[in-house]
């Protein structure tokens, strides 16, 4: 006859093992998750800033003048968020084109520094 008890059930030790793992694996996957909504957030930002970068150089071109060189501050606002920008107009060796970036910020806040999200270079003629 068999007198040793019957062992029912996990000890203390492999339930806290088990309970460790699992932590670490939900650890992961919030990192994992919230790494990928900063990305979708960035991609959004960068849609919506080259959609701003692309009018205003479409503006320039539609003006159908040579623009001067220098630089002009514009805002834009795109799907409820606003954005600050630039075009910069430089002169090349060829007096009958200019070259055109437009630079594109993240409108800055209260609290937040300003920083570039888009630049798009063209090139512009005489018409």
């Amino acid at each position: 006859m068999n007198t040793t008890p019957l062992s029912r059930g996990f000890t203390l030790v492999e339930v806290l093992v088990a309970l460790a793992i699992v932590a670490i694996t939900l650890g992961a996957g919030l990192r994992v998750s919230g790494s990928q909504i900063n990305n979708a957030q960035r991609q959004g930002d960068m849609f919506r800033a080259q959609l701003c970068a692309e009018n205003e150089l479409v503006k320039l071109r539609l003006s159908r003048l040579l623009p001067d060189a220098g630089e002009k501050s514009f805002t834009c606002e795109q799907m409820g968020v606003s954005y600050d920008g630039k075009l910069q107009v430089q002169t090349t060796p060829n007096p009958s084109f200019r070259k055109v970036d437009a630079v594109v910020y993240q409108a800055a806040g209260d609290d937040k520094q300003a920083y570039t999200l888009l630049k798009l270079s063209t090139l512009v003629g005489r018409f």
